[in-house]
């Protein structure tokens, strides 16, 4: 089992989803979970493969992506330290959905099966916990769902900027976080060219917003990249959720 460090341990508890459930189970987790590294470009699991059990990233990142028969590449997502996922296979049993590949040297926590189906034959409340990570999940593929159908390019653009940070800010420096995704694959995950990507990136530069480099989007100013967004209610109540500004100012 995982011999985790304490810096890696206190990553793990400033997650959304971990920091909110029962110690005993943030603890067995971290217990029972095993080390896992990957190299750049190195596949932890592809569409189809069986399910194996939960994982959190500790170091690097991983994209979760689809290949359409043709070769053509979809960007689903981007998971960051310390994110937990693939939690959908483990309420069905069937294969994984989509592939996923680490952005530079990636460390995980890995969770098997057999723990987690023991863990929870003995806590059986404990489903309600991991309910509600897929629930998350749901809500946020709904909201990038609604984006591409009815959201016009820059906001669009802004929206998933703040959901990619929401998702990858813990309990460090709230309002300043580096997202690991080059601009041809954030076009991938918009339905939108390169070129309209970069011409609105540049724009959030030029305001001061966010700083680009090479497969490197730094935000800079997360108050005014979430008004950009132009966020509804219940999607500024999660930002509250997880510290990015005081419920008082929503």
């Amino acid at each position: 089992m995982a011999n985790l460090s304490a810096a890696h341990r206190e990553l793990l508890l400033t997650d959304i989803w971990l920091s909110q459930v029962p110690s005993a189970l943030a603890e067995a987790l971290m217990s029972h979970g095993m080390l896992k590294t990957l190299r750049d470009g190195e596949t932890l699991f592809l569409r189809g493969e069986p399910v194996d059990g939960l994982y959190a990233v500790l170091e690097g990142s991983l994209h979760i992506t689809g290949v359409t028969r043709d070769g053509r590449e979809a960007m689903l997502s981007l998971i960051e330290p310390p994110m937990w996922f693939g939690e959908i296979a483990l309420f069905d049993r069937l294969p994984r959905t989509h592939d996923a590949v680490a952005v530079g040297a990636t460390s995980l926590l890995f969770v098997p099966l057999g723990a987690l189906d023991a863990m929870l034959d003995d806590e059986p409340l404990w489903w309600r916990h991991f309910g509600k990570l897929m629930a998350f999940k749901v809500r946020m593929a709904f909201i990038a769902l609604e984006d591409l159908s009815i959201v016009q390019p820059a906001e669009r653009l802004a929206r998933r900027l703040v959901w990619l940070t929401y998702c990858a800010v813990t309990g460090g420096e709230v309002g300043r976080c580096k997202l690991t995704i080059k601009q041809t694959q954030l076009a991938l995950m918009m339905a939108l060219s390169r070129q309209t990507v970069n011409q609105l990136l540049r724009a959030l530069e030029e305001r001061g917003i966010i700083r680009l480099s090479y497969g490197l989007i730094e935000v800079l100013d997360l108050a005014a990249l979430v008004d950009a967004a132009t966020l509804t209610p219940i999607e500024r109540r999660m930002l509250e959720r997880a510290g990015f500004f005081p419920a008082s100012e929503g």
